[in-house]
């Protein structure tokens, strides 16, 4: 009897000192992938935190001081950039609604026609390849070259097409006049950025359930009906994420107008960005104001981003 619990007891030993043995392995295998992990993302963290954070942070500083860029000595202003970028800044204010306009065409026009080509692309079975494929192209380029590109087809190309086609309305002076220059801004972008949101679209779409719609033709409901209680609640997700990345690369804007307009004629094209850039860099070198400027929009984008996506993520969750 005493030799079989002799015998029992080193069994509960030996199973003891396994799931010791077991335990710090997956312990140091645990610390092992953790290590990988952090490994893999220290590169990413340190140009993020060196190129995004620092700035950032240097920007909000430097905004309460008179600060010119050029010289080694500021002083401290307090709130007196924000208070006259608000009250004594009449270019400031007008670049920011001019901001809101372009934002307000952009977020309506890029996510519906990128959904409509998306919705078209999805149903063509052999094609679709191509035509993806022909969308997307233009968002291989730089915004910049397409912007050059469009100055000349505006310029050159649609005063030569209206004269041997007879279609005298496309002889406008689409950069020179700021009654056009706004929508030749507009047709450069959209023409940029539609096939980054129609890829995000079709492959949300790509995940709608076949049997919902068939279930839905089945009960009489026509393609719009289909579109509107079946698709789109099925892909709020992706229109989270293109209605974020839209209103975020909207308010920020500034290459396409440097390179089309320069914020011309007059001022009547500037957005936030030229008008910062300006402050800081081309005329004034008002750095400390200039950095006030950016705290600015840098607050109006995060207000509207968080309201924005808080919204359509209800809409996800009631979907």
């Amino acid at each position: 009897m005493s030799q079989l619990g002799k015998q029992s007891s080193e069994l509960v030993i030996e199973q003891v000192q396994h799931k010791v043995k077991s335990k710090a392995t997956f312990s140091t295998k645990n610390q092992k992938a953790t290590l990988s992990l952090i490994l893999f993302v220290l590169p990413a963290f340190i140009f993020y935190f060196v190129f995004l954070l620092i700035p950032m942070v240097g920007a909000g500083f430097y905004s309460f001081t008179d600060w010119n860029a050029l010289s080694q000595t500021y002083s401290f202003v307090g709130l007196s950039n924000y208070i006259e970028a608000f009250k004594d800044d009449p270019d400031f204010r007008h670049s920011f609604f001019f901001t809101l306009k372009y934002t307000a065409f952009m977020f309506v026009f890029q996510n519906v026609i990128a959904l409509l080509l998306a919705l078209f692309i999805e149903t063509r079975v052999r094609t679709k390849g191509f035509f993806r494929t022909l969308f997307f192209m233009p968002n291989m380029l730089s915004l910049i070259i397409s912007a050059l590109m469009f100055s000349f087809i505006f310029s050159n190309v649609l005063p030569e097409l209206s004269q041997k086609a007879m279609l005298h309305f496309l002889d406008q002076p689409w950069i020179g006049d700021s009654r056009f220059s706004f929508y030749s801004i507009l047709i450069v972008s959209l023409w940029h950025g539609i096939g980054y949101m129609m890829v995000i679209y079709m492959a949300a779409l790509q995940g709608v359930p076949s049997h919902l719609k068939e279930a839905a033709m089945i009960d009489g409901a026509n393609p719009f009906q289909r579109l509107i209680h079946i698709t789109i609640p099925m892909i709020m997700h992706a229109i989270t994420i293109c209605a974020f990345l839209t209103l975020n690369g909207a308010f920020k804007v500034f290459d396409v107008v440097y390179a089309l307009t320069a914020g011309g004629p007059g001022r009547s094209t500037q957005v936030m960005a030229l008008n910062i850039y300006e402050e800081a860099f081309s005329n004034n070198f008002r750095y400390g104001y200039a950095n006030a400027k950016a705290m600015i929009l840098f607050f109006i984008v995060l207000v509207i981003t968080l309201i924005q996506t808080r919204m359509l993520k209800k809409k996800e969750v009631e979907a």
